[in-house]
């Protein structure tokens, strides 16, 4: 019997791993892909009409070779923390949206197309904390500017959350409209931890909640004299460092191997501690600081003999890895280094000035992807779908592929390329599809010669598209390989031989890839 995996409602998926040896009504390899479920309407797969389906093949194809997106980008802390009684501890770095991407000019030359003007066109938002916690909701309004790389930017710099508040997490809650009134969709940011102050004991490796791990993405920033006015913020501008009162950027931390040299730099994994070797690279450029090490700070002064834990909201200072004693430093709205002073009483520690004293919060990054521009969209294009990961399953005739991620609904179907897949809803974070053949991109597998990559896309009923970073490639046999040897004597049953060795390499030569 053809072994089958049970999905979630009553699903069932044959998937063709073995030979048949027991004969069965699943034995045949087209029946392989029979969906089976409790009724005729939760097939969620169905077919458009043939005019219809031509025409939306016809629109992914321009899609695919000039992509008109929309991306809504927001940045956030991983970490909030609560104010208590009258007071409002805003978040801090603040969270950010940028807004870039093709497809919103498009949207410009459409509003105007309808004399709508161009007051119509500009993108309004606001931003609060969702609502599972009270039923008052602080927002922000929003209001975006257009930068030097055309992206639109704003930030919500009075949000905080009370003591009356009790959870433990939240998330942010981005509603996005135009200022003629239609409404563009809702965003969520990803889930924020809520911590009463900063931790003052060691850290310890066995509660990890606040520790920050090699390889994760941080905010740095400085207040003088703890003045909330005069907070700067690590970013970049123009491939150079700066101190910025409006805008911060998310830097990537990497631990390195402290016994080689600085061309080298060879990245390791593990928490972060204080007196390791890090690099800080800009996510947004790519920019980054010399090797570094990271010092503790008390009361202004670096701690060199400290190695606890790095934890969330925690005062640092940043070493030159081999200077003498000069430290990462801001004066004004520029990045400086500052030679820090020795303690004649105590070895251990080093004088700094106001400048060279950092505070570093974990961040987060979630991106939002959507096309409007080849389909009439009258509704709000959220939920937006994010893809996380995908899971193949299958052989022979019929390779099955699981799409998972968050914000998935019913009315999604998966494409590869400008091939529209055989789609069925599973819940909110999974869709199975089945994968298309070759033949659908106009290649024969059995004389398939070099690996066709194509996009995967999830498409809304009414056009809409969500593009995703994830490809699928397929790949020929080993056997068809061009340069290698092919067997002198076919035999008269070639195709069979052919078809069989197809359903055994299938699934081995199925890739998934991850665009990076």
């Amino acid at each position: 019997m053809l072994p089958c995996t049970p999905l979630a409602n009553s699903y069932w998926v044959a998937v063709a791993d073995v030979p048949t040896v027991t004969p069965s009504p699943l034995s045949h390899p087209q029946c392989w892909s029979w969906l089976w479920c409790h009724s005729a309407r939760e097939i969620l797969s169905c077919r458009s009409n043939p005019y219809q389906a031509s025409l939306l093949q016809d629109s992914v194809r321009r899609y695919l070779q000039l992509p008109a997106d929309q991306t809504v980008l927001i940045l956030h802390a991983k970490v909030a923390q609560k104010s208590y009684g009258n007071e409002k501890r805003f978040f801090c770095p603040p969270p950010c949206v940028y807004l870039s991407g093709p497809g919103w000019k498009l949207k410009q030359e459409q509003i105007k197309a309808r004399d709508l003007g161009e007051a119509g066109f500009r993108v309004c938002g606001y931003m609060g904390l969702d609502s599972m916690g009270s039923s008052l909701m602080e927002t922000q309004k929003l209001s975006f500017e257009e930068q030097p790389d055309a992206k639109g930017f704003s930030c919500a710099k009075a949000l905080y959350i009370s003591d009356t508040d009790k959870r433990k997490h939240f998330r942010l809650v981005l509603k996005l409209f135009f200022s003629n009134g239609q409404e563009i969709g809702t965003f969520h940011s990803k889930l924020i931890k809520v911590i009463s102050k900063p931790s003052q004991k060691k850290q310890s490796l066995k509660n990890t909640d606040l520790c920050i791990s090699s390889g994760s993405k941080v905010s740095l920033f400085n207040r003088l004299r703890s003045q909330t006015v005069s907070t700067r913020y690590l970013s970049v501008e123009g491939g150079a460092f700066i101190a910025s009162a409006k805008q911060w950027a998310a830097f990537t931390l990497h631990l390195a191997d402290e016994r080689c040299s600085r061309s080298e730099f060879p990245l390791r994994e593990g928490y972060i501690r204080y007196g390791s070797v890090v690099q800080l690279v800009c996510t947004a450029t790519g920019v980054t600081l010399p090797p570094l090490i990271i010092r503790k700070v008390m009361k202004q002064y670096a701690m060199l003999d400290v190695d606890e834990p790095i934890s969330q909201l925690h005062k640092c200072a940043f070493q030159f890895q081999g200077s003498d004693r000069m430290y990462l430093c801001l004066s004004t709205d520029k990045v400086i280094q500052f030679q820090a002073s020795p303690c004649p009483k105590e070895a251990n520690r080093e004088l700094l000035n106001d400048g060279s004293c950092w505070t570093i919060i974990s961040t987060e990054t979630v991106e939002y992807t959507f096309s409007e521009s080849l389909a009439c969209v009258r509704e709000p294009v959220s939920p937006v779908p994010l893809i996380a990961a995908l899971q193949l399953t299958g052989g022979g005739d019929v390779a099955m592929l699981e799409v998972q991620g968050e914000y998935f609904h019913a009315r999604l179907k998966v494409w590869f390329g400008d091939v529209e897949a055989e789609t069925m809803y599973r819940s909110p974070k999974s869709l199975v599809c089945v994968v298309p053949d070759v033949s659908a991109f106009g290649s024969d597998w059995r004389w398939l010669r070099y690996p066709i990559t194509v996009p995967l896309l999830l498409i809304r009923d009414d056009g809409l598209i969500y593009s995703s970073s994830f490809t699928f490639t397929y790949t020929p046999e080993q056997s068809c390989i061009p340069g290698q040897q092919v067997l002198s004597d076919v035999p008269q049953d070639s195709d069979n031989l052919l078809d069989s060795i197809h359903q055994e390499f299938t699934r081995t030569n199925f890739h998934l890839f991850m665009q990076t």
